[in-house]
């Protein structure tokens, strides 16, 4: 009987290429929280200044600032080589800018919004770009 060894994904996760991946990974989604900041108070000074302000994009400007909290503490915990949260900032990585960008385009939104909440999606789209690299899926082989 032939047994084979597998490279413990530690090592790999732990490759300094691998690690400037995560590295790039929590910058982008630093950016992406910053910018979520700025939607959110765009929204709080346009409605403190009397300008119409819809429940809408108050919850939706603060659950993407919360997406985007929830999505650096998944970077730093698939960075020290926890395999779920590495395919959920893949997940999310992927589809939050679809689902941002769909949902207000036809939300009937006024255009600055969506403007500032195309940004953040393109923001994090980029995520997507830096944790998908074949490198990074091998540090993270499926459990069979």
């Amino acid at each position: 009987m032939e047994t084979t060894t597998h490279t413990t994904s530690a090592a790999h996760i732990a490759h300094p290429r691998n690690q400037l991946t995560f590295r790039k990974a929590k910058l982008i989604v630093v950016a992406y929280g910053a910018l979520s900041a700025v939607v959110l108070l765009t929204v709080v000074v346009r409605a403190l200044t009397g300008h119409t302000v819809s429940s809408f994009m108050w919850g939706r400007s603060g659950g993407v600032l919360a997406s985007a909290a929830v999505t650096y503490w998944l970077t730093i915990v698939a960075a020290q080589g926890k395999r779920w949260a590495y395919v959920r900032v893949r997940v999310i990585s992927v589809v939050v800018p679809i689902a941002i960008v769909a949902v207000d385009i036809i939300g009937g939104l006024p255009g600055w919004f969506v403007a500032m909440q195309v940004v953040c999606a393109l923001t994090m789209g980029a995520t997507a770009f830096v944790v998908n690299g074949s490198d990074v899926r091998a540090a993270f082989p499926k459990r069979r």
